[in-house]
């Protein structure tokens, strides 16, 4: 499950440098949620807050992070839209400061954890070769964290009423599901913990989804039994599961088109039936003949190919059977063109974009194929949901994946007159815009709006005040669709940030427009914790005990322990315990680092 939450960290500045927003909501996380000292390095205006200082942006070289205090820094989060300019700086600050928490942004998720394994074990030697008088290098980890695998599932959500939300992180598995409204005794269901309570209702089954809370219901996380008893008609997102990730084989994918593919059906049944006739003149021939099985199977081979000699003079039947093969062989050759062309125009159209079947109906249109649009494509057809992808680049880091998952593509400018039309969005189910442009996104929306104005609509929108903004617009233009407006780094500062604080993040989960996050802590120095049953510990939204490690002090070699996640509520939490907490991102700097217990 990876290592378990920590004591309190020295009061040192946190250093934040990107290129992007990002970096801004991550710098304000900080600061008004763990109230720490900031430094921002990062292109545009900085925040106003207090905690936060503004240092010289640019290229994250050797004189940009010395400048903004990387020695004297706690931790340092790269995040910068480019994999390679967080890797060559990561180098860099492991480097110059081998003591410092690094916590990057990557988009390339194997290449981070191999990246992380590397300057764990790059800081280790740097400081024993020179250790620092004071300096704590025991949480100088490595973090890599992906800001489209933490929004993608909020995003993919927003167009399937009902879905699943999954935690995977270090082995360890989290499931959860969001019920309708219209399914009450969902809620009811033993061994279910609920996480949280939405805001639709089964009379308002939009519920309050955008940024506008006035006069409607807002989301609850972490409620107690009283509240989730209380709330009859609200949807709510309920824990399914929790374990251990079961080792799975790795599969190859294939590249063109399965082998299935290749040939039609009515071709393989001729072709079988040409394998029939062969078989059966070869048993014909050696029962006949009394010649060895394999030489009258040789002999009909060539009579079939027409390489064999005339079997003039030779007995009757092996004349008969002669001429039986030659016709089989007539019929074989047709066959053998057919299939060659079929089987290329099968390969070529597998590794082309496919364009929207005529009929087409109640999908999901998904405007752009990006970084984040591409982890929604993947999660959406996870979800079995049938998906259109637009998207102006022919060069999109996406189209690939789109190609392999077999989902059709249209090629050109959603902006542009008949794009839509072509995605058949007038008779789809949801629209997504997640390009990486937020004009773009907004004017697709009320162009799609145009041409089906009840279409319920999702737009990406990096700015959460102008997601706000947009939310509040459309629904006042279009009270009777459903609009839902979603800010990347609203949705993916929260991790980001807790990663930084030293704490170990296994994992969020996003409920509208706030997070849920899970985190390994350990008992031991937590007045919250330490001494109190799991009822007693529970802070009614704020944190939840969801699960105790048995592992905890186990060995690397031992089997990867059990998780007990039906804990019985009389339970006492005892200082070598280990558990698993879900938290608001608000409840969980309390429950680490707040006064003694309330």
């Amino acid at each position: 499950m990876g290592e378990a939450v920590r004591g309190n960290a020295p009061e040192r500045p946190m250093l934040v440098l990107g290129d992007d927003a990002l970096a801004h909501r991550i710098a304000a996380e900080l600061a008004e949620v763990y109230r720490r000292d900031v430094v921002l390095a990062a292109p545009g205006p900085g925040s106003a807050h207090g905690r936060i200082r503004c240092a010289e942006g640019g290229s994250p070289d050797e004189r940009t992070l010395l400048r903004a205090g990387l020695r004297e820094a706690e931790a340092v989060a790269l995040l910068y839209e480019d994999d390679e300019v967080n890797m060559r700086a990561a180098f860099l600050a492991r480097r110059l400061a081998p003591g410092v928490r690094l916590v990057l942004r990557m988009y390339n998720r194997n290449l981070g954890h191999r990246m992380a394994d590397l300057l764990d074990r790059a800081g280790e030697q740097l400081a024993a070769a020179a250790p620092a008088p004071g300096a704590a290098v025991r949480d100088a980890a490595t973090v890599v964290l992906s800001d489209a695998d933490t929004a993608a599932p909020a995003l993919a959500a927003t167009a399937v009423a009902g879905t699943r939300k999954v935690v995977q992180a270090d082995g360890l598995l989290l499931r959860a599901a969001e019920r309708l409204p219209e399914d009450p005794g969902a809620l009811a269901e033993p061994g279910l913990a609920t996480l949280a309570l939405l805001s639709s209702t089964s009379a308002d089954p939009a519920g309050a989804d955008g940024s506008d809370r006035s006069g409607g219901l807002a989301p609850r996380l972490l409620p107690d039994d009283a509240e989730v008893r209380a709330a009859a008609g609200r949807g709510a997102v309920v824990l399914e599961a929790i374990g251990r990730e079961p080792a799975l084989p790795r599969r190859r994918e294939s590249r063109g088109a399965s082998p299935r593919e290749l040939l039609s059906p009515r071709l393989r049944r001729a072709l079988a039936g040409v394998v029939a006739g062969v078989t059966a003149l070869t048993v014909a021939a050696w029962l006949t003949t009394g010649d060895h099985p394999l030489h009258a199977a040789y002999l009909t081979l060539l009579d079939l190919f027409a390489i064999g000699d005339p079997a003039v003079g030779e007995e009757t039947a092996r004349q008969v059977l002669q001429l039986l093969a030659g016709l089989l062989g007539l019929a074989l050759l047709p066959l053998l063109i057919a299939g060659a062309l079929e089987a290329l125009g099968a390969y070529r159209g597998a590794s082309s974009l496919r364009r929207p079947p005529r009929g087409l109906d109640d999908h999901v249109v998904l405007l752009g194929l990006g970084r984040i649009g591409t982890r929604v494509l993947v999660r959406l057809r996870e979800l079995g949901v049938p998906v259109v992808c637009v998207e102006e680049d022919p060069e999109a880091r996406g189209l690939p994946h789109a190609r392999r998952l077999r989902v059709p593509v249209v090629l050109g400018d959603v902006t542009q007159e008949g794009v839509l039309e072509a995605a058949k969005v007038h008779r789809a189910h949801t629209l997504l815009a997640l390009t990486s442009s937020d004009t773009t996104n907004l004017e697709a929306v009320l162009a799609a709006r145009t041409l089906a104005p009840d279409l319920p609509v999702a737009l990406r929108l990096y700015d959460d005040d102008f997601a706000t903004t947009v939310y509040r617009t459309l629904r006042a233009a279009h009270p009777d669709a459903l609009t839902r407006s979603r800010s990347v780094s609203t949705l993916s500062a929260p991790a980001f940030a807790a990663a930084m604080m030293g704490r170990q993040i296994l994992g969020a989960i996003p409920v509208e427009r706030r997070v849920l996050l899970f985190a390994a802590v350990e008992v031991s120095g937590r007045p919250h914790l330490e001494g109190r049953t799991v009822a007693e510990a529970f802070r009614p939204g704020a944190w939840r005990v969801l699960a105790l490690d048995t592992g905890a002090g186990a060995g690397e070699g031992d089997e990867p322990p059990a998780l007990l996640w039906d804990l019985h509520p009389g339970y006492v939490l005892r200082p070598g315990d280990r558990v698993v907490a879900a938290a608001t991102r608000s409840g969980l700097p309390e429950l680490l680092t707040g006064p003694g217990a309330p």
